[in-house]
């Protein structure tokens, strides 16, 4: 029955025939017939049929939440045997947030030394599609924003806070100063993230918590995109001062520090809440209480 929940999971996420079918690289009739074998076996229809894929019928929904549970700790049994008969290894796969990606480094070169036989898969994506990836079995961890949107039931570990800089060239006039305000940067000609980033959610708060909102010159889902713009023109940005440094070296832009009357969000790793994690996971969890520069305990949300 797993086989038959995977194609079901992969229905779920993909909410198409075709494309589950060809992300678990098997012929979309063999899909269809197992879909309805599942649904034969556990007596009720799970999904609404018509020319195409027309969604989970109130059976199918709750279904998929066992399906996801039931998968998941299959694929934790088979874990745990693998690493007892031949030692941690496999394969992990590691979703964080764009403005985490220079940060993430610290986490996965120290896992990486302490368990050289496991594979990393780093993905950048946005924090919601994080938590989807990780429902849906795509990804075992993320690393996102822990207090500034719902996580949902998820085991999280706080890493560092993130602190925000202005980034400008150096011909910018704020570009002398030691630290500047949220307000005194509102009317540069800033390239921000786009609205769908919760970094960019953070900063429009920001902006706001003093009086202020800004309409960005250029927007732009990549961080790499905003730091090349500061660097090649009259343009600046805001970023958190890991990022910032990262991108910045070698560039000659300025990187002033943005006053911390603004809230500073936790960034920190997720996994799924189910015990007991896969060895692997659970491996990366205790690097990251290692590496965590917050001084939390896990918390269970």
């Amino acid at each position: 029955m797993i086989d038959k929940l995977e194609m079901f999971i992969a229905l779920a996420r993909e909410e198409h025939f075709g494309r589950a079918a060809e992300s678990l690289g098997i012929a979309q009739p063999t899909l269809s017939s197992g879909l309805k074998q599942l649904e034969a076996q556990l007596g009720v229809q799970l999904v609404w049929r018509g020319a195409r894929f027309a969604g989970l019928t109130p059976e199918g929904q709750r279904v998929l939440v066992w399906a996801r549970q039931i998968v998941g700790d299959t694929h934790t049994m088979r874990e745990e045997m693998r690493s007892l008969r031949a030692g941690l290894s496999g394969d992990l796969r590691l979703a964080a947030i764009p403005t985490a990606l220079s940060a993430v480094a610290a986490l996965t070169a120290r896992f990486a030394a302490d368990n050289p036989n496991v594979r990393l898969t780093v993905l950048s994506r946005p924090s919601t599609a994080i938590l989807s990836m990780i429902e849906n079995l795509q990804a075992d961890a993320g690393v996102t924003y822990l207090d500034n949107e719902p996580l949902g039931r998820m085991t999280a570990l706080p890493l560092y806070r993130e602190r925000f800089c202005f980034v400008c060239p150096g011909s910018n006039p704020l570009a002398d100063r030691a630290e500047l305000g949220w307000a005194e940067i509102a009317d540069q000609p800033l390239c921000l993230l786009t609205p769908d980033m919760q970094n960019r959610r953070i900063v429009n708060q920001a902006f706001l918590e003093v009086d202020r909102s800004v309409t960005p010159a250029i927007e732009s889902n990549s961080t790499v995109v905003l730091m090349a713009h500061v660097a090649a023109g009259p343009w600046a940005t805001v970023l958190p001062a890991r990022m910032a440094r990262f991108l910045g070296a070698g560039k000659g832009v300025r990187i002033i520090p943005l006053s911390a009357a603004a809230r500073s969000p936790v960034v920190g790793l997720i996994a799924p809440h189910r015990e007991p994690h896969t060895p692997v996971l659970a491996a990366l969890l205790r690097t990251a209480r290692s590496v965590s520069e917050v001084e939390a305990a896990e918390t269970e949300r």
